[in-house]
């Protein structure tokens, strides 16, 4: 083998106008932020105040920047397969080649759950629960930038084998044998294994940072039970996070270990066994959907309380109904094969528990609902999004029971109804959710508000797209359109492939219209500032500080004698009491030790891809010594002096004073 192991310029795919075309759109706007920053002479606020950053924060914002550049490459591929199988009809070709079809069906799915759902999630976790708990920043700041940079680094992998390479052809899922070395000679599930396992371990280390912030730095009086409803929902996604992604670094682990070394742990005929990847995969991927979706479920919480002016109606029902949802989210994960061929009364207790879950979802609407009775409701975009979501959700819902029905299951598993269902939960679920969080958060985390009007348009375009797009897949599937085709015969189906695709861009416009929505912000933000760091009247803390908050959050950690502990301070008179003196506050400084760790670990994954032995050495090396210089420094914290914090607070209280005056 040579020195660069399987590279060569043959790795280059020379013969794909699509994706050479997109390199080339992707390297000219590369270049041109390059020059911009440039010309700006920015490119030191850019490491010092971002890359090499522990406020919890800003490392929020980059989440959510990363997820909306994956959502752009998630949602290319899925206008690209909904394009194909509309002209795909009648026996016809379409314009994707099978193995460009493959890796782009496989890319989607790995994209929009690990690198843009779950970004977005994150991003929006770090931006509030801190806040939310009166804490000063993460337990552990900069294993929060060291998380961050991780889940950079799977997103590179995953991009470069654009444009080096291939991606895995074997659906989201990389089922064995499929996976295996023997039919996926290539790079492209490598690309798959190291992509996962990197971001992975960043998400694992997310979940630890966050549980240890919410059970060791809440601010004085709150008690578990006092949490805000949000607070609480990440708090149960970050208990599933500990206990499910470690199933997935081992699965992997033992996926890389057939390939690399010839184990068999997944090839029946060297004595192993394909439905053990499947059984563990599951076990990781059913907890997946709920570490997704229960975040979504406390923003809808915070929006219909914030936007009714109302207390949450049922709060502790909401909280018990999450830790039901987390537990029973663990004993389902089976209902994803039913149709196996395991004994009825296997399938008939995966079939009861997967209809359970459906009674704490049912709980949390309900709340919502009696949250909105009687509560004067504004239109606002948060509120739209979650409106939608109620609507769309439950249909999603609806299905997810039908398909609880093994028997039922055993028909429509392998249709296109499964897929509507999926993305109906997801979609109208956890992204519509963060959409809301996005719209909700925004002017506290940029100090400026979003454009109303487009963001309305946006939502539209998003709601009645994804009925357009989704819906015909319902119908297909009863029809008996199977999933992972990429093209068609079946005259019957050509007209619900034609309104998918018509829906697939309308979502389309929706996305357009929020990076238009974000563009006009941008240019009004001085018109549209949010002075007060309360534009919605807000219950809990995070609405108690500056938009956007000081880089201490609190000059004193607030007392909480209340759920809705803002509310509380505001009733009381002591919401914008200024104290009589000021206390020095210790804070970490930034480091630019997580991306030089992270940056080692990816240059690790890449050599590991293409089996270049000494490249995965140096990469692997590195991250070793980064960390060992990391834990042996002892210059890590500051002190920001009174006289620095009064200046801070006076100029936000003055603010607070001229805006409500």
């Amino acid at each position: 083998m040579s020195l660069l192991g399987k590279l060569s310029l043959d790795a280059i795919p020379y013969h794909e106008p699509i994706i050479m075309g997109t390199l080339a759109v992707v390297g000219i706007a590369g270049i041109a932020i390059a020059i911009a920053i440039t010309r700006a002479k920015q490119w030191g606020t850019l490491w010092n105040d971002w890359i090499t950053s522990v406020d919890h924060k800003r490392l929020g914002v980059m989440y959510i920047i990363l997820a909306l550049i994956m959502l752009v490459r998630g949602f290319s591929d899925a206008i690209m397969m909904r394009t194909q199988l509309a002209l795909a009809t009648n026996g016809a070709e379409g314009y994707l080649p099978p193995e460009h079809y493959d890796q782009i069906f496989t890319a989607h799915g790995v994209i929009m759950i690990i690198f843009m759902a779950m970004p977005f999630m994150i991003g929006l976790m770090n931006i509030a629960l801190p806040l939310q708990i009166g804490a000063r920043d993460v337990a552990f700041p900069f294993m929060n930038n060291l998380s961050f940079w991780l889940t950079a680094g799977g997103a590179v992998l995953i991009n470069l084998s654009l444009g080096l390479g291939e991606f895995a052809k074997t659906g989201w899922l990389a089922y064995p044998p499929l996976s295996e070395q023997s039919f996926s000679p290539g790079v492209g599930v490598d690309y798959y294994i190291w992509a996962l396992q990197i971001s992975g371990v960043g998400t694992l280390l997310t979940g630890v940072n966050f549980l240890v912030t919410v059970f060791k730095m809440r601010a004085p009086g709150m008690k578990l039970m006092d949490m805000p409803i949000f607070t609480w929902a990440c708090t149960w996604a970050n208990v599933l996070i500990v206990a499910s992604f470690p199933i997935l670094t081992a699965v992997l682990g033992l996926l890389a270990l057939d390939r690399y070394f010839d184990f068999h742990f997944f090839t029946n005929a060297a004595g192993g066994n394909a439905m053990m990847y499947i059984n563990l995969f599951w076990a990781w991927g059913h907890p997946e959907v709920y570490i997704l979706i229960l975040p979504a479920f406390g923003i809808f919480s915070d929006v219909i309380s914030t936007f009714t002016g109302k207390r949450l109606f049922g709060y502790k029902s909401m909280v018990w109904a999450s830790g039901a949802i987390s537990i029973l989210g663990f004993i389902v994960w089976l209902h994803h094969f039913f149709t196996m061929g395991s004994s009825a009364n296997v399938n008939a207790f995966f079939g009861i528990m997967t209809m359970i879950i459906a009674v704490p979802t049912g709980v949390k609407l309900f709340n919502w609902l009696f949250t909105i009775y009687r509560g004067r409701l504004r239109l606002t975009v948060p509120v739209l999004w979650t409106l939608g979501f109620m609507v769309t959700f439950t249909i999603g819902g609806m299905t997810g029971v039908l398909l609880a029905v093994p028997g039922a299951d055993y028909v429509l598993h392998n249709s296109l109804f499964l897929i509507a269902h999926f993305h109906n939960t997801i979609i109208g679920g956890a992204v519509f959710g963060y959409m809301a969080g996005f719209a909700y958060w925004f002017p506290k985390a940029m100090g400026f508000h979003l454009n109303e009007r487009i963001g309305k348009a946006s939502f539209w375009c998003w709601q009645i797209g994804f009925y357009v797009a989704f819906m015909p897949l319902y119908v297909l599937g009863f029809l008996g359109m199977t999933r992972r085709l990429n093209h068609t015969n079946n005259p019957d189906w050509n007209i619900w492939l034609y309104f998918a695709c018509i829906g697939a861009f309308i979502i389309l416009v929706g996305i357009v219209l929020q990076f238009v929505q974000l563009y006009l912000a941008f240019r009004d933000r001085e018109k549209n500032r949010d002075l007060t760091g309360d534009p919605w009247n807000g219950h809990t803390l995070e609405w108690a500080t500056a938009s956007p908050p000081q880089f201490y959050n609190f000059a004193e950690i607030p007392h909480v004698r209340d759920i809705d502990a803002f509310t509380e301070m505001k009733e009381q008179g002591i919401a914008y009491k200024k104290p009589a003196s000021y206390a020095p506050i210790h804070m970490p400084k930034n480091t630019a030790s997580g991306v030089l760790m992270a940056g080692a670990a990816t240059l690790f994954g890449f050599a590991a891809i293409w089996h270049i032995t000494w490249l995965a050495a140096v990469g692997l090396i590195s991250t070793v010594v980064f960390l060992l210089l990391r834990a042996y420094n002892n210059d890590v914290d500051y002190y920001v002096q009174p006289d620095e914090v009064e200046r801070i607070e006076s100029l936000h209280l003055n603010q607070v004073k001229e805006a409500t005056a």
